[in-house]
C-alpha cells in the first residue's frame, strides 16, 4: 500500500455552498489569536474593540453576575465611643447612654473608664457631661479626659 502525503499549501479550499466563495480561516484565526494575545497596538481599531469589550463587561457585569463581593455586616458595639480632640491636648469621648448604667456619680465614672481606659490607656477624667432627649432619658455622656 503506498502512503499518501497531503500538501496544505498546495490545497485547494473547499467552499460550503456551491460556487459561494470560501472564506480564509487564517486570517480569521490570525485575528482571534491577536485579541487573545492582546497583540495590537494602541490607536488601534481593534485594541480599541477589546478595550470596550473590557468596559463593557466591567461597568455591566455586576447587573448580570453575581460576585458575592458585599461587604460584611458590622454589628456595631454596643458601647460605641466618638472620640474628638478638646483643642487643649486633651480628648472628649462620646459613649451612648445605654452602655452606662449606674445612677450615683462614682459608679458612672467607674464605668466611664472601663469603656475608655481600653480604648485610650491609662487616663483620668477630668469631667463628664450627660446629654438628654426632651423627655429626660439619657442619650450620651460627653467625657473630658487627660493622660
Amino acid at each position: 500500500m503506498q502512503e499518501q502525503k497531503l500538501d496544505l499549501n498546495r490545497a485547494e479550499p473547499i467552499s460550503g455552498v456551491a460556487g459561494a466563495p470560501s472564506v480564509p480561516m487564517t486570517r480569521i484565526w490570525r485575528t482571534i489569536r491577536g485579541f487573545i494575545l492582546w497583540s495590537y497596538e494602541r490607536g488601534t481599531i481593534q485594541y480599541d474593540v477589546m478595550v470596550t469589550f473590557i468596559l463593557i463587561f466591567v461597568f455591566l457585569s455586576p447587573y448580570w453576575v453575581n460576585f458575592r463581593d458585599k461587604p460584611i455586616q458590622r454589628n456595631p458595639h454596643p458601647t460605641d465611643v466618638i472620640i474628638t480632640s478638646d483643642g487643649g491636648g486633651g480628648f472628649i469621648y462620646q459613649i451612648q447612654g445605654v452602655a452606662v448604667s449606674a445612677k450615683d456619680d462614682l459608679a458612672v465614672r467607674e464605668q466611664l473608664l472601663r469603656i475608655i481606659e481600653p480604648i485610650a490607656g491609662e487616663v483620668t477624667i477630668t469631667k463628664y457631661d450627660i446629654e438628654r432627649d426632651p423627655l429626660g432619658r439619657v442619650q450620651r455622656y460627653k467625657v473630658w479626659v487627660q493622660r
